[in-house]
């Protein structure tokens, strides 16, 4: 049985890792409501491009456009891998980073592009081919955006990859993240022809659909890339504050735990020594 020493050590590195893991908590929990006020922003600028962008598509008879046509045959298959920067979030870089090694397994010859150093290290793990490395916090996010954009693009038009697929994270709601597969490159022009009927000749495009269409599809997948990163962002928060909030309450169970035991081990040791002292008594008046 530990002493009365061992345990109180115990306890006081429990309340320091306690202190540690509500500070941290906190600092999530401030954190999670800018992120998330800063995805709601981006919404509308979301659901604006993604409306213009079916009226085009529906406006258009042939789409001679990169993003619109198959890759080069034979060449890899890219795969951006999104995680966060940092731990200390439960499952959250785990479980986006098991689904790119099932990615990975389901699909020979890829080329990795990696955002956030936690995939970045796990794809070192795997020796995997990675293209370019972009960090997800560090910096100006939009701006890693633009240059992550820039890249795929150039390695999809110029045959490097055939294809470019995003894992990230799914913000369902603060309990909830869930990783999502998703393919960017080749867009798909698969929008049933009732919805196409319906918006054609609604909107004029000037000097051409096809023209409007050249121009938007490149800040479509640009914004693509930004909101997954900022929802990722999120997630990471979502997920950190509820890990440090069950850390925050496992601590503290543990702290009552350790507290009891010393109790008893006090007690007891109060218990041996005054049966010591009525021992020595008795043995001096026999």
């Amino acid at each position: 049985m530990p002493s009365v020493r061992d345990l109180r050590d115990r306890i006081r590195s429990l309340k320091n890792t306690q202190q540690i893991t509500k500070a941290m908590k906190q600092v999530a929990a401030a954190k999670i409501r800018r992120a998330d006020a800063l995805q709601k922003q981006s919404r509308p600028y979301a659901d604006a491009i993604g409306a213009m962008l079916r009226d085009l598509i529906a406006n258009v008879g042939s789409v001679d456009h990169p993003f619109m046509k198959p890759g080069r045959e034979g060449a890899p298959g890219g795969v951006i891998l999104m995680t966060a920067d940092k731990g200390l979030a439960g499952s959250f870089n785990a479980n986006l980073i098991r689904s790119g090694e099932i990615h990975g397994r389901e699909n020979a010859n890829l080329a990795w592009y990696s955002v956030g150093i936690k995939s970045r290290n796990a794809l070192r793990r795997r020796g995997a081919e990675t293209l370019q490395f972009w960090p997800l916090a560090q910096g100006v996010m939009f701006d890693n955006a633009q240059e992550l954009a820039r890249r795929v693009t150039d390695d999809f038009t110029s045959g490097t990859i055939s294809s470019l697929t995003l894992i990230s994270p799914k913000l369902v709601n603060m309990m909830t993240q869930r990783p999502e597969v998703r393919q960017i490159l080749p867009i798909a022009a698969d929008e049933p022809a009732s919805e196409k009927k319906a918006s054609s000749g609604s909107v004029e495009f000037e000097p051409s659909p096809e023209f409007v269409l050249g121009r938007l599809l490149p800040k479509y997948l640009e914004f693509t890339l930004y909101s997954a990163m900022l929802e990722t962002n999120a997630s990471f928060y979502a997920a950190q504050l509820v890990a440090m909030n069950n850390a925050t309450d496992n601590a503290k169970k543990l702290i009552d735990q350790n507290t009891v035991e010393m109790n008893k081990a006090r007690q007891a040791a109060i218990t041996k020594e005054i049966l010591e002292i009525v021992g020595g008594a008795e043995a001096l008046k026999g």
